[in-house]
């Protein structure tokens, strides 16, 4: 029987499962790495959380400006309507992400005099990289991991009998990408990789995108996995 996280994301015989079915260890690295299964257990050191906390604000300013590129790129009005509002969601998200990190011991003079890291300078380079080569349907793979890759960490959590209930002091992450808003959200971008894969011809172009979805996963993981070494 399949797990939920497995089910939850995508139809059937769509391409985002067919993605994430043939990039299954790098996807099952990057969604239960080390950093996670610390998350779930609430043994994660704070350097190492802080590190990704400041790294993952720096993270979300290119995000901003990778959906800026899908409007640009969208095949439609409504796309890019509904690009525009990722966009304002995303900068709405940048200061609640200064005030979370202020809980944490983080000054926003800290977070804002701190450069972009190796592992944040790849990842985001290489999906604006991807949208400025390609069309819509290869930024969108490209983004996509992250979208979905979060909402299935949160299950994989939620799933995880070592997690710890009471008293885990990264509760409110899982809380975060555990809610059901959050769900719907990851839920609709799969979605959206199974429509494309439809109009933008996924089939023909599965390899290049498949490369580009697992690369995507691994960029992912060192993502994580620089938390860990801060922390080391």
């Amino acid at each position: 029987m399949s797990e939920r996280w497995e089910t939850d994301f995508g139809a059937e015989g769509g391409l985002f499962r067919t993605l994430r079915a043939a990039c299954a260890k790098d996807w099952a690295d990057y969604t239960w790495h080390e950093f996670c299964q610390q998350l779930s257990a609430g043994t994660l050191p704070l350097a190492a959380f802080q590190r990704y906390l400041i790294q993952d604000y720096l993270f979300l300013i290119h995000f901003a400006r990778a959906k800026a590129l899908a409007v640009f790129k969208a095949e439609s009005i409504q796309a890019m309507v509904d690009k525009t509002n990722a966009i304002s969601a995303i900068l709405a998200e940048t200061s609640m992400h200064l005030k979370y990190c202020e809980s944490w011991g983080l000054s926003q003079a800290e977070v804002l005099g701190t450069t972009e890291s190796a592992e944040t300078v790849s990842y985001t380079r290489y999906v604006i990289d991807r949208g400025l080569a390609g069309d819509i349907l290869d930024l969108e793979v490209a983004l996509v991991p992250c979208s979905v890759g979060y909402a299935e960490v949160a299950l994989r959590m939620l799933a995880d009998p070592n997690r710890k209930v009471v008293g885990n002091p990264y509760q409110s992450w899982l809380d975060t990408y555990g809610s059901d808003g959050y769900q719907k959200l990851a839920r609709a971008a799969a979605q959206r990789i199974d429509d494309l894969g439809v109009s933008h011809g996924g089939v023909a172009r599965f390899n290049m995108l498949s490369a580009t979805f697992s690369e995507a996963a691994r960029l992912e993981q060192r993502f994580w996995q620089q938390g860990l070494d801060a922390a080391r």
